[in-house]
């Protein structure tokens, strides 16, 4: 009995040490704040900045057609092409031919 207390203390030390790298080691991978949310974390963030910069080139492009309707900077052909959206006009001597849509 005494052999093995005397063993079971030497014992204790290392297992203690050894339970303490396990429970880093899994927290290190498995944590919130491990590898592997760290992973995910930069998938998130690539996919954010492919967002961000689809999104600046629609704004760009808007803010250019924009630009051409602004009064002091009016494209004649773009205002023509507003107005013959909006208003669904053309003039007396152009011919329409509709399309049949698919």
């Amino acid at each position: 009995m005494n052999e093995i207390r005397r063993r079971l203390r030497y014992a204790v030390a290392p297992l203690v040490g050894m339970g303490a790298v396990v429970y880093f080691s899994y927290h290190i991978v498995q944590g919130d704040r491990g590898l592997i949310a760290w992973v995910h974390l930069k998938n998130e963030i690539v996919k954010a900045e492919d967002t961000l910069s689809e999104i600046r080139a629609r704004k760009e492009r808007l803010e250019s057609r924009v630009s051409l309707l602004r009064p002091d900077s009016m494209d004649p052909d773009m205002l023509e092409e507003r107005a013959r959206i909006m208003l669904n006009m053309g003039r007396p001597d152009e011919r329409i031919i509709p399309l049949d849509r698919f």
